[in-house]
């Protein structure tokens, strides 16, 4: 993608969509923590699903504990990899009760300290939470990045350093939302919606002939 193209690129995305947020359902960091934690190789959907069960139960670091991992499994065994996030949730709730007050703490080096917390975690809780300009790069923003040029890379750490250094920071707060629900909504895995996209002039992908009966998206210059 051109440098001259990302401006726009963004500025249509934030036109259709000037609020964007995680669709993972929370009411303060905490949840925010658990549920991400809970969401690797899930769907938000899935983890929606448990989390409006477990929450109104259990919703902060010693509500969790008191649970138990067993406990615990009850609420999530619907969620792939169940049982091993459930020891890692408890095993952070420990650590945020023994060692941060019970708080969650807003610092990358000790989110990442904490058991199931890797760098895409803790992006999303310092971008949703606490406003950071992070870029938390899921399959969909590896994809998404890849095939349009935006930022090309190998590995997701690659995508994301090329996202910080080419995204414009008017757009950098939320560039992480849009692109994902781009990647999980039009620009998806097997068969892009390219006939859907609004910032197909912008993208270097070769679109694909929409299926018949299909709605193709004008551009304004149309």
């Amino acid at each position: 993608m051109k440098d001259e193209a990302i401006g726009p690129f963004f500025a249509t995305l934030r036109a259709a969509n000037p609020l964007p947020t995680t669709e993972l359902e929370f009411t303060s960091v905490f949840e925010l923590l658990a549920a991400v934690l809970l969401s690797a190789q899930a769907t938000d959907v899935g983890v929606n699903k448990a989390t409006r069960r477990l929450f109104p139960v259990a919703n902060t670091p010693r509500k969790i504990l008191a649970l138990g991992v067993e406990g615990l499994e009850n609420y999530i065994k619907t969620i792939g990899l169940y049982r091993t996030k459930a020891k890692h949730l408890v095993e952070t709730c420990r650590i945020l009760v023994e060692q941060h007050g019970g708080e969650v703490p807003r610092t990358r080096e000790a989110l990442e300290s904490l058991p199931g917390v890797g760098r895409k975690t803790a992006n999303v809780v310092l971008n949703v939470a606490f406003g950071e300009e992070t870029m938390a790069v899921d399959t969909h923003i590896f994809r998404v990045s890849n095939r349009t040029g935006l930022a090309p890379g190998k590995t997701p750490y690659e995508v994301e350093m090329g996202l910080l250094e080419r995204v414009p920071r008017e757009y950098l707060a939320d560039a992480h939302h849009w692109l994902i629900l781009h990647g999980r909504y039009v620009c998806v895995a097997r068969t892009p919606r390219c006939w859907e996209c609004a910032v197909i002039q912008y993208c270097d992908y070769q679109p694909k002939t929409p299926p018949p009966g299909a709605t193709t998206v004008r551009s304004a210059s149309d």
